[in-house]
């Protein structure tokens, strides 16, 4: 019987659980709304459900899980900010009790969508990759020199809530200006409503991009402004970790040339050193199961 790593990938919209076979390919997968109870045990009983669904009958060599952060990887507990039940919630420990015997390896959500990328996307063959998420919110995780870059928390990455701005907007971080504030698909929605978008449909970053692409110029500035945020942290993580490819998902990333071209153009004014004007981005290539992939990467 082929043996199979069973991934999770947890978020604040869905949880999501998988099975991944030695090849990077996603065989198997099931996903369940995330619940907004304030028990942190409703949470869980989803999580137990899809582990008991996904293994049974199956030979499982680990559990590799996905969870948005923060993350503590020493303690093996999350408190991810868009699942406020959870704080220092024992995960690790708990997936463990429900499937004795197979090894368990948790990662930040952002690592393992560049850790897939890297795997079975975009990104194979970077030696030192950039994968990010712009979506509701930005995440990103780190590969250097092939490897897995955790951090001493295991929150290395955390591309997000680099300062772009500041004297920016305080941030649902705490901190103030960061990229997020500026790029996240909410916030480029409400910069264009406060800047004169009248939208054609739903005041949301799909309705954004779809003005955009009809030539909507309160939407393509605000498209400009986001892509601008995010070329100037990427020559910023550049500079310091000497990236060579970043590898861009999420629901604004579908957008295609909307973002990426004006991305490209900022990034071409902010790489003053050469090798920051060398980083390659390109749209990520596995979608919403990069982060199944990269949880089970997580038991290479």
């Amino acid at each position: 019987m082929t043996e199979l790593t069973l991934a999770l990938d947890i978020g604040g919209t869905k949880i999501a659980a998988g099975l991944v076979d030695a090849d990077g390919s996603l065989v198997d997968s099931q996903q369940r709304p995330t619940p907004r109870d304030a028990d942190p045990e409703a949470a869980w009983t989803v999580v137990e459900g899809l582990l008991s669904e996904m293994a049974a009958g199956r030979t499982v060599r680990g559990v590799g899980i996905a969870s948005a952060g923060p993350v503590d990887l020493p303690a093996g507990t999350v408190a991810p900010i868009n699942v406020p039940a959870w704080r220092g919630f024992p995960i690790r420990e708990r997936v463990s009790a429900a499937l004795p015997g197979v090894p368990v390896r948790l990662g930040g959500d952002g690592l393992c969508m560049a850790l897939g990328e890297h795997w079975r996307g975009a990104g194979q063959g970077a030696a030192f990759l950039l994968g990010m998420v712009v979506s509701t919110g930005i995440g990103g995780g780190l590969v250097l020199d092939g490897e897995p870059y955790d951090g001493r928390t295991g929150n290395a990455g955390h591309v997000g809530h680099v300062v772009v701005d500041v004297a920016g907007e305080q941030c649902s971080c705490g901190g103030r200006g960061c990229v997020e504030t500026i790029a996240s698909g909410p916030h480029m929605a409400a910069w264009a409503r406060a800047n004169g978008w009248q939208p054609t449909g739903d005041a949301d970053a799909k309705t954004l991009a779809a003005d955009a692409a009809a030539g909507d110029a309160v939407a393509l500035r605000a498209f400009a402004r986001s892509a601008t945020a995010v070329a100037a942290m990427i020559a910023s993580v550049g500079a310091v970790c000497d990236l060579d490819l970043v590898v861009i998902g999420g629901g604004v990333a579908r957008s295609g040339p909307l973002l990426f071209d004006p991305v490209r153009a900022a990034l071409a004014q902010f790489a003053g050193l050469s090798f920051i004007a060398d980083i390659e981005v390109v749209p990520a290539a596995l979608g919403g199961d990069a982060g199944l992939v990269g949880a089970a990467a997580l038991l290479r």
